[in-house]
C-alpha cells in the first residue's frame, strides 16, 4: 500500500436488536455511513427482551453475536439497549471483536446535553434493573440526579403497530409523570422503539426538555470507529444491507418498514434452534 492510501475494509457491519426497533438505527447508520454494507438480525421470534432476566439476554447476545461473526462482520452493533445492558462487558471481554453498544454513546450525549444536571431515562424493565444507564452517567460525571424509569408496555405497543392510540398517549404520560415531577431537563430514549413516538414524547415533557435518541448516537459512534481502527468502505460505492430474523419473516418486513422508512427486502429466517446450539463461553 502506497504511503499515505487510506485501507478499505469491504466487510460488512453486523447489527441485531430484540424486534425491529434497532432498525431506527440502522435507517441513521445508512444515512451517515451510505458506502458501508450492513446485516441486521432482528431477533423477532424471541422478542420482547425486556422483562427476560440478565442470564438469559446474555445467552441472547452470545448466539446472535457469534453468529453475526460467523459472517465475517468487521464491527457489530448490539443496538438493543437491552441486550447491551445485560451482556455487552460479557461480549467484549469474550469476543475478539470491535463491539459497539446502545448505553455509553447516549450518556456520553446527555452529559453534554444537560444543564441542570437532571438526567431522565425511559428504558425497558431488564434496561433500568441492571443500572447500565446510572453507572454510565455518573462515571461521566458524578454530579448528576439521575431518575429512571421503566415502561413495560411501551415497546410491545410500538412494535404491534401503536404509536398514536389514545392507550399510547396514556402510557405516555404515565411513563414521563415521574421524569417531569424530578424536573429533568434531559431524557435519554433507552430503547430502539421509542424514536417512533418522539413527537408523542417531546409534547408531553415539553420543548425545554432534550430527548438523547440512541439512533443519532450510535451512527455517530460506527463512524468514529470505523475512522479510528481504519476500517472503512470505499466511499464512492453505495452500500447494500440485508436482513436476518427469527420469527415470521412477513411480519417482519410489514412492521420492519415503518422504522427503516427506505426499501426493505431481503430478508432470511434463522432458526432459533440453531443459534441455541451456540455454546456460550
Amino acid at each position: 500500500m502506497a504511503a499515505g492510501e487510506a485501507k478499505i475494509d469491504p466487510r460488512p457491519i453486523g447489527m441485531f436488536d430484540s424486534g425491529v426497533g434497532g432498525l431506527t438505527v440502522l435507517h441513521e447508520c445508512l444515512v451517515s455511513h451510505p458506502h458501508e454494507d450492513f446485516i441486521y438480525l432482528g431477533d423477532t421470534g424471541r422478542f420482547p427482551y425486556g422483562p427476560r432476566s440478565i442470564e438469559e439476554l446474555r445467552s441472547f447476545a452470545w448466539q446472535i453475536a457469534s453468529h453475526l461473526l460467523s459472517l465475517d462482520v468487521k464491527l457489530l452493533v448490539v443496538a438493543c439497549n437491552s441486550a447491551t445492558a445485560a451482556a455487552l462487558t460479557f461480549l467484549q471481554e469474550q469476543l475478539e471483536a470491535s463491539i459497539i453498544g446502545a448505553v455509553h454513546p447516549e450518556a456520553e450525549a446527555a452529559v453534554q446535553t444537560t444543564r441542570n444536571r437532571k438526567v431522565g431515562v425511559l428504558a425497558t424493565e431488564a434496561t433500568v434493573s441492571s443500572g447500565s444507564y446510572e453507572r454510565a452517567l455518573l462515571n461521566l460525571d458524578a454530579g448528576l440526579e439521575t431518575f429512571s424509569q421503566a415502561c413495560p408496555q411501551l415497546a410491545s405497543m410500538i412494535q404491534s403497530g401503536d404509536v398514536s392510540s389514545p392507550e399510547m398517549v396514556e402510557a405516555v404520560k404515565d411513563y414521563a409523570a415521574p421524569l417531569k415531577d424530578a424536573g429533568v431537563d434531559t431524557v435519554i430514549l433507552g430503547c430502539t422503539h421509542y424514536p417512533l413516538v418522539t413527537p408523542m414524547l417531546q409534547r408531553v415533557f415539553g420543548r425545554d426538555v432534550t430527548l438523547v435518541n440512541s439512533a443519532r448516537e450510535i451512527a455517530r459512534e460506527v463512524g468514529e470507529v470505523l475512522g479510528r481502527k481504519g476500517i472503512g468502505n470505499d466511499t464512492a460505492r453505495e452500500g447494500r444491507y440485508s436482513f436476518l430474523c427469527t420469527g415470521d419473516e412477513k411480519s417482519f418486513v410489514e412492521v420492519g418498514a415503518r422504522f427503516l422508512q427506505m426499501p426493505f427486502e431481503n430478508v432470511e429466517h434463522v432458526e432459533i434452534s440453531e443459534l441455541e446450539k451456540i455454546e456460550v463461553g
